[in-house]
Order: C-alpha cells, then structure tokens, then sequence
C-alpha cells in the first residue's frame, strides 16, 4: 500500500506583486520563475523528492523523506534570497490526489493566494521516519514510443510539441480520474506519474485509453521505493527495458 507525501507549494500573493507598483518585465518573471522552480527542485531532490513545476507560482513536490522542519528550512532560504515568500502545505494518503487535495486546502485555509497578509504557511503532517516504508512511493516514467522517428526528425518543432502535449493531456486526464494518480510532463517526451498501488493491467489500459484518444503510442516504466527518487530510478531501469526489449509496461519490484 503507497503512503505518498505531497506538498503544495504556492508563491505567497504573486499575482499582485508581478503589476506592482507597475507591471514587471515578462522576461524578468520567467527568469525569476525558472530559478525559483530550480532551487526549490534541487533542495527537494537533496532529500529524496521531485518537485513539479506545474503553474509555476504553483508547485507540486513529492515530499516522503522531508520533515515539517526541512521545509521550514525551504521556506527561510528562499525568504532570504528572493523577493518573494512560499506557503507551504504537506499531506498524506494512499491516493496522490487526495494528498494533494488535503495539502491544498491547509494553504486556502489560511489565506487567498492573494492576500497580502498571508505569509510563509506551513502546515500539515509528513510521513514520520519510524512509520516509513520502502513501498510508499509508487512512480510510473512514461514516454512516447519512438518519439525522435514518429514526431522530431519528421514534423517541425512546434507540430512536435502539440502531438506530445496531446498525449500527456490525455494521460493526465485519465491517470487523475480513473486511477487518483498525478501525472506531469517533465521535458522531451517524458511524463512521471505519481500513482497509488495500480497494476499492470492498470497502465496497459492507460496506454490504450491515450492510444484511441489522440493516437499516440506510449510505453511504461513503473517502481516503487521509500521516496520519490528511489521509485524514479527504478521506474527509469524498467522504462529501459521496454525501450531495449520492445515492452509496453515494465514494473520493477
């Protein structure tokens, strides 16, 4: 049974701050938003976890391993080197989703995302050490079957990027409401997919669900671990396998 971690991370009234006391430069904000997700990315994956960048002023993270004081020590770092503020909400569960969902409302609990009153939250409950186990974590590591002959050394760039952003749509989709899983893209062909206890007939059908949706080809790599990094390894290594032996779905536990 899967216990994943997830913590929101939102950027404390951002909205507002990016037109005051006058509309900032987009290029300024990319930058600022990029080195922003690199950071919190690099400080969560010190530690065991992923961080996807999502909206970008919001964040999803993938937290097993991480104490409320890790991300208290997040929440100072970033406080002193950026000119703006995280909230932070962190829950448990069996399904992503609701984890998410729970980490989620402990943040609009407290405040608007908006409201300028509202700074650095911090609320929630991890998964403590002693209660930890080396299955918590479920990772599936999708990608698009021969993405570089099919799409990139055949269509220009941009047509590229609409066929993979189909089929990480309809994986996204259908992973959240069938199957209470979170799924995000992650750059190339690449979409991870943080799961609760599927199966194998589990992603065969996901497969065949975006296959018959937008007709894209998707092959699996799925493990499983005590935090999101160790799951990810070890779904990359059963990804390689279906790349090498010509597999659909590869679980590796």
């Amino acid at each position: 049974m899967t216990n994943t971690q997830v913590t929101l991370i939102q950027i404390d009234n951002y909205g507002p701050w990016t037109v005051t006391p006058e509309p900032r430069r987009e290029a300024d904000l990319q930058t600022m938003q990029s080195r922003l997700y690199a950071d919190i990315s690099q400080f969560v994956g010190n530690h065991g976890g992923y961080t996807f960048f999502t909206r970008f002023d919001n964040m999803i993270a993938v937290t097993n391993g991480l104490s409320l004081e890790d991300h208290a020590v997040l929440q100072e770092s970033v406080g002193n080197r950026y000119p703006v503020t995280l909230s932070l909400g962190v829950a448990t569960g069996t399904s992503p989703v609701q984890a998410l969902a729970d980490a989620t409302e402990l943040v609009q609990d407290a405040g608007s995302a908006q409201d300028k009153h509202r700074r650095e939250i911090l609320d929630g409950r991890v998964v403590e050490a002693d209660h930890g186990a080396s299955n918590d974590v479920q990772i599936a590591h999708f990608d698009v079957v021969d993405a570089t002959g099919e799409y990139t050394d055949e269509l220009n760039a941009y047509d590229t990027f609409i066929e993979i952003e189909q089929g990480y749509a309809a994986l996204m989709r259908h992973m959240r409401h069938s199957h209470e899983s979170l799924s995000f893209f992650v750059g190339g062909d690449n979409i991870i997919v943080v799961c609760p206890n599927l199966e194998e007939a589990d992603y065969r059908e996901a497969i065949e669900h975006v296959a018959e949706a937008v007709d894209v080809e998707l092959q699996v790599g799925v493990g499983r671990g005590a935090d999101a990094h160790n799951a990810g390894m070890a779904a990359k290594h059963a990804l390689e396998t279906c790349r090498a032996d010509g597999t659909r779905v590869e679980l590796e536990w």
